[in-house]
């Protein structure tokens, strides 16, 4: 049995609830002579409304339903649906029956049946006959009425007080009293089609004539049947609330296809708004990554040229070329990068929100892809400075060793000048023997200085090939002047060779030598030959890097003045046997010929040799102290660069950890939060001028040729990735705030629900990126797959470890972790949180929308679009929809299904 008034009184918000319950005063007023007719007549037109479209009519509701068979025809028409057949006999248990199979239906559509009989409808029991109507009425007319999320009967109420809102002397605020003058019918009827009704020509006193009015159009143009008679309503103090439901649903129905095709509509334009846009920026995202990797393409070419010099100039234009590209060229491109990340994951974070796919950029053009290519930038950028500098070392190695080369083979030169000649002269055979001996011993001489030469010529040839090994540029002339130097070399030991054989010959001939000048020239020849190896020690070049290696310099030019006093008295000595030579051949009458014959080694030149090489030694010191004093002053630049650099890089890492506590512990509104991350940005942007020192101080660093630096273990290029690291972390970290405001506006989630995520969130973030600091854990910023299990636990999701809680968390895992990445971030934290809770737009809906907008046709025609949707959307549609190719399908039709389903399919970009 149904209990009519238990059906009607059950409490809303269960599926088989359909109206709020009744209060007892309704119930009791049920049977009002006057509720009773106006039930009876309403729903006998109610009824009769469909029973027409089986061809078929009732007259007396509690007579024509007894039998069963138009209660059973009157559910199939009202529901689509078979029941089960009928029985035609005329006996009583077949008319029971039927009206059993009636009930039965009734019942499996969710309502509770509980009092009501098939004994007392067969009986035309006239209270419960209206009931089980009533009962049909609320389940198949009325329940699905719904305007955000009210109940039917506070559905259908506030549909009615919106669409009468504009109306003037109309205040519907029930379904009885609020109809009695009939300006509501009249006015919801203008409001649908006011070319039916001339509403300002009605008057609210006369209520009659606006009754009759309202239902006579209704049954005339919108096949509303007439259900009342304006008397029975308004000679009624309070008309029957379920009569005026009835008859105020069916105006609903009548009207609600314009309300759906608009609905339809504005769900359309919203969802072609978000797609353009995300299409604007995903086009806006290919023509930044384009022009960023097409700067990479044509930047690594020329930091990986490896053209050499010539000279250190050109090197160190290059250095200035290079270090123009680091402060102007690359700055601008570094911002663009940050940009480029920050409009991805704003265009996925906007994606998820609209439940579109993730945009896939073009093939090259992902974000690892120009992170990569950035990579491999930062890379070649770091060997081109590297090369730079070992180029301008390896010059500078080069143009010392040629300096030296030249220096060394011109003192070679100015010896070996004569020598040739001097070796192939035939003095000897015009001299007496004394002569010949002399000349014997000069030649002993010679040979002894030809072999403290062959020192200088190796020397000479170890310079030249060390050249040829570092690819000196003018190596050829090189070469020449050291080939021409080893022939003649070679010349000079073969005629010395000669030459010896024939004075040897003549020796015979020859008894007396002068022992004094012999030993004159024995002891002057390496005295000089010391003086001059001095000389060229004093004039030597030198390069140093540090002030250890001046130092040793200095130290060796020490022991080098400690050794004078020792070669003066060697020199006094020589000079002395000069002057015994000039004393004995005074003493003996000897007519000397002036010259020594065994040197060509004058006391003069000794001693002119003796004060050249005092004369450089007080230079040498001058000029040693002149590059201690520039590394001393290479020193302070290197301490004043570790200052600045060990200020900014304690700067840039405290700033980091602060960025990652603050993305952790965020507090007040999103909306202050973003605020205070700006601020913190303008504050870390403020410290700009202290990166500005320090690139000075490192320019005067590179400019000095200072490769090194002991009082610090920051690089200007650690320095600057630190930098472009910190700018790009804040930017991020300000970027992740501004999704989550789109997160929360796009989802309706309130500034208490993201602080309860925040603090769940955070709760169960406890493990740890590193080693721990200071005694604590740091927050990762992202949950592992366990943590994340206890988080939704503690939420009330049900995922305990048994086999249905452990496929609900794979599904859940799937959903936040699409990458199995075995960690989950705080904005899919939220994104799934706020899933959980809001509707979303799918391509069904969007189907069914434009299905409603082409009149339930499987293709749209495009006046059709005009006509709907605004101008810029309808082209849109027009210009991306595929011509329709269905057997249903007349010219200029077009596809909305599949254009609806690639909306939700994979990006084309």
């Amino acid at each position: 049995m149904v209990d009519y008034h238990a059906a009607n009184n059950q409490p809303s918000g269960g599926p088989q609830t359909y109206m709020e319950q009744e209060n007892d005063w309704d119930r009791d007023l049920l049977l009002d002579p006057a509720w009773e007719k106006q039930q009876r007549k309403t729903f006998t037109a109610w009824c009769n409304s469909h029973l027409r479209k089986a061809g078929t009519q009732i007259e007396n509701i509690e007579e024509d339903f007894r039998d069963g068979l138009k209660l059973m025809l009157l559910l199939e028409v009202i529901s689509g649906e078979r029941l089960p057949k009928p029985e035609r006999g005329k006996m009583r248990v077949h008319k029971i029956n039927n009206v059993n199979k009636a009930l039965d239906f009734i019942a499996s559509k969710g309502v509770k049946l509980v009092s009501i009989g098939a004994e007392e409808i067969v009986d035309g029991n006239i209270k419960m006959t209206l009931g089980m109507i009533w009962t049909i009425i609320l389940r198949f007319a009325i329940q699905d009425i719904s305007v955000e999320e009210t109940s039917a009967k506070e559905g259908l109420l506030l549909w009615c007080q919106r669409k009468t809102a504009p109306y003037k002397n109309v205040n519907v605020q029930n379904f009885h009293i609020s109809w009695k003058d009939g300006l509501a019918f009249n006015a919801l009827i203008h409001r649908h089609r006011p070319d039916l009704i001339d509403y300002e020509s009605l008057r609210k006193d006369d209520p009659v004539t606006n009754l009759n009015n309202a239902f006579e159009v209704a049954e005339k143009h919108l096949d509303i049947p007439k259900m009342l008679d304006a008397e029975d309503i308004v000679n009624t103090a309070r008309p029957d609330e379920k009569a005026i439901m009835t008859y105020v649903s069916s105006f609903y129905h009548a009207f609600s296809g314009a309300q759906k095709a608009e609905t339809a509509a504005n769900r359309i334009c919203k969802v072609l708004a978000v797609n353009q846009e995300n299409e604007q920026m995903m086009e806006d995202y290919e023509k930044l990554a384009s022009n960023l990797l097409e700067w990479i393409r044509r930047t690594i070419p020329w930091l990986e040229d490896r053209t050499q010099q010539k000279t250190v100039n050109d090197m160190q234009a290059k250095q200035e070329d290079f270090r123009d590209y680091r402060t102007v060229h690359k700055p601008p491109k570094v911002q663009e990068k940050c940009q480029l990340e920050i409009s991805f994951n704003t265009l996925q974070t906007k994606l998820r929100l609209s439940n579109r796919p993730a945009f896939m950029p073009s093939e090259g053009r992902m974000v690892s892809d120009i992170n990569s290519a950035w990579h491999t930038l930062e890379g070649a950028e770091k060997g081109y400075e590297e090369w730079i500098l070992s180029e301008i070392r390896r010059l500078e190695r080069l143009e010392h060793l040629a300096e030296k080369f030249h220096q060394k083979a011109a003192i070679h030169e100015s010896w070996t000048n004569g020598k040739e000649a001097m070796l192939t002269q035939k003095d000897y055979e015009t001299s007496t023997l004394s002569e010949v001996k002399a000349l014997l011993r000069k030649h002993e001489a010679f040979e002894s200085d030809l072999a403290a030469h062959q020192d200088r010529v190796e020397q000479i040839a170890a310079i030249a090939q060390e050249l040829n090994e570092l690819d000196y540029y003018d190596s050829a002339s090189v070469n020449n002047r050291c080939q021409k130097i080893c022939d003649q070399w070679d010349t000079l030991g073969t005629l010395t060779h000669s030459r010896k054989d024939s004075l040897e010959r003549t020796e015979k001939q020859l008894e007396s030598i002068d022992e004094l000048y012999l030993e004159y020239a024995k002891r002057a020849a390496p005295f000089n030959n010391w003086m001059e190896g001095a000389m060229e020690d004093l004039q030597d070049m030198f390069i140093v890097h540090n002030i250890e290696e001046i130092q040793g310099l200095i130290a060796a030019h020490e022991q080098f003045k400690s050794t004078l006093p020792e070669a003066n008295k060697e020199r006094e000595a020589i000079q002395a046997i000069q002057a015994e030579v000039q004393k004995i051949a005074q003493s003996n009458g000897i007519k000397l010929s002036g010259a020594n014959p065994y040197t060509t080694i004058t006391p003069r030149s000794i001693d002119d040799k003796w004060e050249q090489a005092m004369a450089m030694v007080p230079q040498r010191d001058k000029a040693l102290q002149g590059e201690l004093n520039k590394q001393n002053s290479n020193d302070t630049l290197r301490a004043t660069f570790a200052k600045q650099a060990n200020v900014v890089g304690g700067y840039i890492q405290a700033k980091m950890e602060e960025i990652g506590r603050i993305s952790i512990e965020m507090n007040g509104t999103l909306e202050d939060q973003l605020t205070h991350l700006r601020e913190y940005q303008q504050t870390i942007l403020f410290f700009m001028p202290e990166i500005n020192t320090l690139e000075g101080y490192h320019q005067h660093i590179q400019e000095a040729l200072i490769f090194d630096n002991q009082y610090t273990s920051y690089t200007m290029e650690h320095l600057r990735v630190g930098w472009e690291q910190l700018l790009t972390t804040i930017a991020r970290t300000i970027n992740e705030v501004e999704n989550q405001i789109l997160t929360r506006d796009a989802k309706g989630i309130s500034q208490e629900q993201l602080y309860e995520y925040r603090a769940s969130f955070n709760h169960f973030d406890k493990s740890t990126s590193g080693a721990e600091k200071g005694g604590r854990c740091d927050h990762t910023g992202s949950l592992i797959a366990e943590e994340f299990k206890a988080c939704l636990i503690s939420l009330g999701y049900d995922v305990e470890n048994e086999k249905q809680g452990d496929a609900e968390f794979t599904r859940i895992m799937s959903i936040v972790d699409p990458n199995n990445s075995g960690a989950v971030t705080f904005q899919a934290f939220i994104d799934f949180m706020s899933s959980e809770t809001t509707d979303k737009d799918s391509a069904d809906q969007v189907i069914a929308s434009f299905k409603i907008l082409a009149g339930d046709k499987n293709y749209i025609m495009a006046d059709e679009l005009r006509r709907e949707l605004p101008p810029d959307q309808a082209e849109y549609c027009i210009a991306r929809m595929a011509p329709y190719t269905g057997p249903d399908g007349v010219p200029g039709a077009l596809d909305y299904m599949s254009f609806s389903t690639a909306l939700y399919g994979e990006s084309d970009l």
